[in-house]
C-alpha cells in the first residue's frame, strides 16, 4: 500500500516508512495457545519452543503475561501493567524465552487484558491508593468508580463488598484488624488490607496523645513532632472536598508521604510512642463478646473514603464497575489517555523491541468505545516505534513533535482502513458474534479470535434432520418444552434483577433525569423506565451496540439492533405504555429534541453507558445460565452459538468462509479455547449423536431405568433431577475414553465428571447457585455420579454404556478429524490450544487448564514423521493420527503461507448418492490450488449402509467436479503418500479420494504461464 508519490515532509515519510516495514512483516500462519502460571513458566515454554517449531506453529499465544493475583491460573486478573508476572518468571527468563522463539523463527502473541484489573488482596497499588484517598487519589479516575450513587450513605466513598457476612457482625467477632505498618493505618479483614485515609489518622493519634504528652514531658522534640505531625495530617486536602483547590490532589498525595514518614521515624526512634499508639489500636481492635468495644472502630471507619459491606450487597449497591458481577475485578476507564498510557507501557515497549508481535485483546466490549481503543492502540504502537527509531534526547524534544507524528499517523490509518485494512500490528479482538452479526468494519483489527468458525465447524458436523426427533426426545426425557430463545430472554431479566440491578438502577436514574427535561417526556414514572430498560435490553440479539459521541453517533448497523429490540420489547410486555419504549428509542438512536434545556451529550453518555451493561448482561445470561439450562445437544452450547440452531448446512458454512476470507483473512479460527465449555473432541463425539437419534433415545431409557435406584429424594422430588441426569449422559458420551475406562483411570475420571456436573448445576441455577449453594442436591450430584461409575454397584449400566460409546467412538474421531482438516484450510489463521493436537476430552475450566505432557507430544511427532497417514488412521485411537494430520497440514501452510493467506475461496459442488455427507472447497493463488474434501455425518452415512466408517463403499457414486482446467493437471494428496492423481474428465470419485482417510488435501501447482483451474 503505498500513496501518489507527492511531496510529503520528513516526518510524514518517516510515519509511512515505518509503517510500510510493519505491514512487510510476515503475517501469522498458526498460532500455539500457551496457558502460563506458576506451574507452567517461561522456562517451561521455552524448552518446549523446538517442538512448537517442528509442529509447523509460526507464533505462540500466551496468555496474560503481566502481574497477577497472587496464585493466578488464568492472568485475568492483572494488578499491575508495568511488571511481568513473577510467579511465571523473571524479565530475564521472558528474554531467553523470546530469543528461543526467535532461534527458531517463531514469534510472540500476547493475550492482553485492557478491560480490568484485579482488587482482591491488596496487591493493586492503584486500587489501594483509591481505597486510601478517594477522589483525592492520582488513580480515581483510572477506575469507572460512581461517587455519587443513589445512596446518600455512599456518597464520596467506593463499596467495597469483600467481608464475609454482616458488617456489623463481621467487626463485632473482632474480624476487622486496625494496624499501624510503616507510618500508616490499615484495616485488615483477614489478608486483605484497606489503608485508612491519612486525614482520620489522628483519631487515632488524639487517643494516644495523652499518654505521648504524659511519657514525653521532658523530650520536647519528640512531643513536639508528634503534636506536629497530627496538625499535618488534619490539613490534608479531605477526599470529599467539593471544590478542590487544583493541586490539591498532588498536594495531599505530596504531604501525606512526608508526614506517614516523619511518623515511621518517630515510631521507630520513641518506643512511647510506640507503646502509646499500640495500646490505642488494641483498644479499638474491641473485644469480641463486648459490642460497645467496637464502636471506636466503627466511628473511624465511616469516615474513611470507602465503606466495607458483606460480598451479597455488591449486586444491588455496588458503585464501580467490574469484569461482569465479579467484584474483585474493577473495569478501568481505557478512553482516559493517561490510563491508555500507564497500562500500555511495558505492553507498547515489549512490541517495540520485537519481544512481541501481536495482541489478543480480551473483552473489547467491556470499552467504553472499542474502535477508539483500537485505533489508540495502531497509533501508540507506530508512535512507540518511531520514538525508538530517533530516540529523541529529552521528554521535550519528543513532546514538540509528537502532534505532528500523531497527525501523520492518523493518515496513514485513514489510507489503510481505505484501501486494504492490513494494519501495522496484528491484534485480534475477543469479541463474540452472534448469528448474522459482521465485525464492526471500523475496528483496527486483524479480526476476532474465531467463536464464530467454531460454531460453523461443529454445526457443520450435526444432522440437522434429526432435530424435530431430538426435540421430542428431549422434551419427553427431561420435561422441559422451553424454547430456547424464550429461556435465553427469561434468563437475561434474572440477571437483571439478582446480578445487575444496582447497574440497572444507575441508568434507570440517569433515563430519568433526561425524561425530567423535556415536557413530553416527564410524566413517564421511575419504574416505567426501568420496566422499559430492562425489556430492551433482554431484547437485544447481541452483545452491544457501538454508538459514539463523536460524528459517527449512531451507525446503520446499529440503529436496524436498537429498533429491533424496542420492536420485541414492545411485543413481550403489553402493560407498560408503549410510548416509554418509544421514548427509550429515540435516547438509544440520539435523536436531537426540541428542548434547549436538553443536551445531546447527556442521551449519548447515558446509551454509551447501556452498551457496558447489555454485555455483561447477555453473557451471564445466556453463556453461563441458559447455555447450562438448556442441554438439546450439548455440543452446541459453545460460546458465540445458539442451540437452538440444530446444525448449520454446507452452504452456510462456506459463505461464512468466503466472507472471512474476503473481509478478514488473517483472522483467527479456533476449535478449543481456554474459555470453551468442552473441547472440540469432546463436542465432535456429542455431535454424533445427532447422527444416532433412535439408537440415543433407547439408550436414554435404558439407563434411567437402570439407575433410578442411584437417586435419592429432597423435598419429595428425585434427585439429580432429569435434565442435569441427561446432561450427565451426554457428558459421558463426549468424554469415554476411547479404549474403555480402566480401572487405574477410574476415580480420576469419576471426580472430573463429579466436579464438572456440580459446575453445571450451578450455573443453571436451578437447584443450586454459586451464591446458596444447595449441599443436599449437590451430595445426590456428584453420589450419582460415583454410584453410576462403580463397577461393582453398576455393572449393567457400564457395560451398556460402554458398548454405546464404542458404537458412536469412530464417528466421533472422525469428527474431530474433519474438524482439525477445515480450520487448518479454511480462511483465517488457526490456533491450537495446547495440548489438543492428541486427542483431548477435557471440560470447561478448570479441567481444560490440566497439565499438558509436552514430552508424550514432541515423542510422538518424532514417531509420526515418515508414517503412512493411512497406517495411522487405522490406529486413530492412539491418538497420533490427530498430531500426524496437525502437523502435516501445518507444514503445508508454511510451504504455501501466501495462498492461505491471500488466496481465493470457492465452493466445490458435490454429486451423488453420499453429497450431503461430504464439504468441499479450492483455495487459489496464482501459482497452487487447494482442493479440500473433508466428510461430514459419516456415522449416519455408514451406518445406513451397515458399514465401517472407513470403508470406501461409503462413496460410490458420489463425485466432485472440478472447475474448467481442473481436471486437467495433476495433483498430489498431502494427506496420502500414493501416486499423483489426475481427475477423469475433471470429476474426481470421492471414494478414490479418500482411499487413506475420509478427507483429502490435494495439491496443484501450475506450470509457469498456467492460470490456476
Amino acid at each position: 500500500m503505498r500513496l501518489s508519490p507527492i511531496a510529503i515532509s520528513p516526518v510524514a515519510a518517516l510515519v509511512r516508512e515505518v509503517v510500510d516495514d510493519c505491514r512487510a512483516k510476515p503475517a501469522p500462519r498458526a498460532t500455539y495457545r500457551l496457558q502460563f502460571n506458576h506451574t507452567f513458566t517461561f522456562r517451561d515454554a521455552a524448552s518446549i519452543v523446538p517442538y512448537l517449531a517442528d509442529l509447523g506453529i509460526s507464533h505462540v499465544y500466551a496468555s496474560p503475561i503481566f502481574k497477577a493475583a497472587k496464585g493466578s491460573m488464568h492472568g485475568y486478573d492483572v494488578v499491575d501493567y508495568g511488571l511481568l508476572n513473577p510467579e511465571i518468571g523473571t524479565r530475564e527468563q521472558f528474554d531467553a524465552f523470546v530469543e528461543m522463539l526467535h532461534a527458531h523463527d517463531l514469534r510472540l502473541i500476547l493475550d492482553f487484558v485492557p478491560n480490568h484489573m484485579g482488587i482482591d488482596g491488596g496487591a493493586n497499588a492503584w486500587w489501594q491508593d483509591v481505597i486510601e484517598n478517594g477522589q483525592m487519589s492520582r488513580y480515581a479516575e483510572h477506575f469507572d468508580i460512581d461517587w455519587t450513587p443513589l445512596k446518600l450513605e455512599l456518597r464520596d466513598k467506593v463499596l467495597l463488598p469483600f467481608l464475609g457476612g454482616q458488617y456489623g457482625e463481621v467487626l463485632e467477632r473482632g474480624e476487622l484488624k486496625l494496624a499501624c505498618e510503616d507510618g500508616g493505618f490499615l484495616v485488615r479483614s483477614w489478608e486483605t488490607p484497606f489503608p485508612l485515609d491519612p486525614r482520620t489518622y489522628p483519631f487515632i493519634l488524639r487517643l494516644a496523645q495523652p499518654a505521648v504528652d504524659a511519657t514525653l514531658e521532658d523530650d520536647e522534640l519528640d512531643r513536639l513532632e508528634f503534636e506536629s505531625i497530627i496538625t499535618a495530617l488534619e490539613r490534608l486536602p479531605a477526599p470529599d472536598d467539593p471544590e478542590p483547590a487544583e493541586d490539591a490532589i498532588e498536594v495531599r498525595h505530596r504531604e501525606q508521604v512526608v508526614a506517614r514518614h516523619r511518623l515511621a521515624a518517630l515510631w521507630e526512634r520513641s518506643a512511647t510512642v510506640r507503646e502509646a499508639i499500640a495500646e490505642v489500636v488494641t483498644e479499638l481492635n474491641g473485644t469480641p463478646g463486648d459490642p460497645r468495644s467496637f464502636d471506636r472502630l466503627d466511628q473511624l471507619l465511616n469516615l474513611q473514603p470507602f465503606r466495607l459491606s458483606f460480598w451479597r450487597v455488591a449486586a444491588e449497591e455496588i458503585n464501580y464497575r467490574r469484569f461482569f458481577a465479579i467484584n474483585t475485578l474493577a473495569a478501568i476507564r481505557q478512553e482516559e489517555p493517561v490510563v491508555f498510557e500507564e497500562t500500555h507501557r511495558l505492553l507498547l515497549s515489549l512490541l517495540a523491541a520485537g519481544a512481541v508481535d501481536g495482541v489478543r485483546i480480551d473483552h473489547p466490549d467491556g470499552l467504553w468505545d472499542p474502535a477508539g481503543y483500537f485505533r489508540d492502540l495502531q497509533r501508540a504502537y507506530i508512535r512507540e516505534l518511531i520514538r525508538v527509531r530517533i530516540a529523541p534526547e529529552s521528554d521535550e524534544a519528543w513532546a514538540a513533535t509528537q502532534l505532528e507524528i500523531d497527525v501523520a499517523i492518523d493518515a496513514e490509518l485513514d489510507t489503510i482502513a481505505e484501501v486494504d485494512r492490513r494494519w501495522p500490528l496484528y491484534v485480534v479482538g475477543e469479541k463474540i458474534l452472534e448469528h448474522g452479526e459482521d465485525l464492526p468494519a471500523d475496528w483496527a483489527v486483524a479480526g476476532t479470535v474465531g467463536y464464530e468458525f467454531a460454531q460453523a465447524a461443529t454445526g457443520l458436523l450435526v444432522d440437522a434432520e434429526a432435530r424435530a426427533l431430538f426435540d421430542r426426545i428431549y422434551g419427553r426425557f427431561t420435561g422441559d418444552k422451553i424454547r430456547f430463545p424464550e429461556l435465553a430472554y427469561e434468563m437475561k431479566q434474572q440477571m437483571m434483577r439478582e446480578a445487575f440491578p444496582s447497574e440497572v438502577n444507575v441508568l434507570t436514574n440517569v433515563l430519568n433525569r433526561i425524561s425530567e427535561r423535556d415536557r413530553h417526556s416527564r410524566d413517564f414514572t421511575i419504574n416505567n423506565l426501568r420496566a422499559a430498560l430492562r425489556e430492551i435490553i433482554s431484547c437485544f440479539s447481541v452483545y452491544r451496540t457501538y454508538t459514539t459521541c463523536d460524528e459517527l453517533g449512531v451507525t446503520e448497523r446499529d440503529q436496524k439492533y436498537i429498533q429491533a429490540a424496542v420492536a420485541q420489547a414492545k411485543k413481550r410486555n403489553r402493560v407498560l405504555d408503549p410510548t416509554v419504549f418509544d421514548f427509550v428509542q429515540t435516547v438509544l438512536m440520539l435523536h436531537a429534541t426540541d428542548n434547549p434545556r436538553e443536551r445531546l451529550d447527556r442521551r449519548c453518555d447515558f446509551a454509551m453507558t447501556l452498551q457496558q451493561l447489555s454485555g455483561p448482561v447477555m453473557a451471564k445470561g445466556l453463556e453461563d445460565t441458559a447455555f447450562y439450562r438448556y442441554n438439546r445437544l450439548t455440543s452446541l452450547n459453545e460460546v458465540g452459538g445458539d442451540p437452538s440452531r440444530f446444525g448449520v448446512s454446507v452452504e452456510e458454512f462456506h459463505r461464512q468462509n468466503r466472507a472471512r476470507g474476503r473481509a478478514w483473512p488473517l483472522a483467527m479460527l479456533t476449535s478449543s479455547t481456554h474459555d470453551t465449555k468442552r473441547s472440540e473432541d469432546v463436542r465432535a463425539r456429542i455431535s454424533v449423536l445427532s447422527e444416532v437419534p433412535t439408537e440415543w433415545r433407547a439408550a436414554l431409557n435404558r439407563w434411567s431405568r437402570l439407575n433410578r435406584k442411584l437417586k435419592v429424594k429432597i423435598d419429595g422430588a428425585l434427585a439429580p433431577n432429569r435434565v442435569d441426569e441427561y446432561v450427565i449422559y451426554q457428558t459421558l458420551a463426549g468424554t469415554w475414553p476411547v479404549d474403555g475406562l480402566a480401572a487405574p483411570d477410574r476415580a480420576v475420571y469419576t471426580l472430573r465428571i463429579q466436579e464438572y456436573i456440580v459446575k453445571v448445576a450451578r450455573e443453571a441455577s436451578r437447584f443450586t447457585n454459586w451464591v446458596n449453594p444447595n449441599d443436599d442436591y449437590e451430595t445426590a450430584l456428584t453420589d450419582f455420579v460415583a454410584r453410576m461409575l462403580n463397577q461393582r454397584r453398576s455393572r449393567a449400566f457400564l457395560a451398556d454404556f460402554a458398548a454405546f460409546a464404542a458404537g458412536i467412538a469412530d464417528g466421533g474421531l472422525v469428527n474431530a478429524l474433519a474438524q482439525q482438516a477445515l480450520k487448518l484450510t479454511s480462511p483465517g489463521v488457526p490456533d491450537v490450544y495446547q495440548g489438543t493436537e492428541f486427542w483431548d476430552d477435557s471440560l470447561v475450566d478448570p479441567d481444560n487448564r490440566r497439565p499438558v505432557d509436552f514430552e508424550a507430544r514432541r515423542r510422538g511427532l518424532a514417531d509420526v514423521g515418515e508414517s503412512r497417514l493411512a497406517d495411522l488412521f487405522a490406529e486413530r485411537r492412539d491418538g497420533r493420527i490427530k498430531l500426524a494430520l496437525t502437523a502435516r497440514l501445518l507444514a503445508l501452510r508454511r510451504s504455501q503461507a501466501k495462498l492461505f493467506s491471500e488466496g481465493e475461496y470457492n465452493p466445490v459442488a458435490v454429486e451423488g448418492p453420499a453429497a450431503a455427507h461430504v464439504v468441499s472447497f479450492l483455495r487459489r493463488s496464482p501459482e497452487v490450488t487447494l482442493l479440500v474434501v473433508v466428510s461430514r455425518l459419516i456415522a449416519k452415512q455408514a451406518g445406513q449402509h451397515g458399514l465401517a466408517v472407513d470403508d470406501p463403499e461409503t462413496w460410490r457414486g458420489t463425485t466432485i467436479a472440478l472447475p474448467e482446467n481442473g481436471g486437467e493437471r495433476s495433483w498430489s494428496n498431502v494427506l496420502d503418500d500414493s501416486d499423483e492423481i489426475i481427475a477423469t474428465d475433471g470429476v474426481f470419485e470421492v471414494g478414490d479420494l479418500f482411499r487413506a482417510m475420509p478427507m483429502a488435501v490435494l495439491v496443484s501447482v501450475c506450470d509457469t504461464g498456467d492460470e490456476a483451474p
